[in-house]
Formats: C-alpha cells, structure tokens, sequence
C-alpha cells in the first residue's frame, strides 16, 4: 500500500511528505505508548497515534518507519514537523479515530506490524 492510499482510505491530510506519497507501506501499528511501538514492532510499518510530541517521530526514526498518521484529529507542532523533515518522515493527520483508522487500513489489506 502507497502513502497515497493511505491518505485516501483515511480521509486524511498530508501534513509533510507531499514528495514521498508513492513509498510503499507494508504494515500498520497503532499505539500511544511508544514503548509498546519499540518492544513489539518487529518490521518497516506506518504508525498510527494519538499521540502529539517529538518522541513520536524518534520512535518512528528508530524503528523505520516512514510514516507517522496522527488520528482524533491531533495535529503535530512546527518542532514535530521540523524534526520530521529532517528525517524524511510523512506525517498525516486525519479525524478518524484509531480504532476505526485501523480498522479501515486493516480491511484493505494492511497488517499488523508486530512481526508475529
């Protein structure tokens, strides 16, 4: 699944990346705790979170991910955005809640990125 289809299937904004929306994403993750996201995300995944602070994106950056989709309509700071940039990192946003964030990826093809 592309970046771009993403957006499409969530109803969502792209925040920073608009070079980066053909990347292919191979698996999903949800989660608010980024510890969770470091203890159990085993392969490449877009990250979905509720979750607005610049730990996000190091997360995201640690594990490889390239795309990070803010859900409930959270939207990330000028920093978040600043230290996305740098690292090539996509932000989306959108007004879905994660449970049916998840739900919609999930349903068109997108697994779980738990490596299980």
């Amino acid at each position: 699944m592309t970046v771009k289809e993403i957006i499409e299937i969530l109803d969502g904004t792209i925040v920073y990346g608009e070079e980066f929306l053909d990347r292919e994403v191979f698996k999903a993750c949800g989660s608010d705790m980024m510890s969770d996201v470091l203890a159990y995300v085993k392969e490449q995944a877009v990250l979905l979170t509720g979750l607005v602070n610049p730990q996000v994106v190091r997360t995201a950056e640690m594990m490889d991910m390239k795309c990070i989709v803010f859900v409930r309509g959270k939207s990330p700071d000028i920093g978040m955005i600043n230290l996305a940039e740098d690292r090539e990192i996509v932000l989306i946003k959108t007004d879905l809640e994660m449970f049916t964030s998840c739900g919609l990826l999930y349903a068109h093809g997108l697994r779980g990125g738990s490596g299980k």
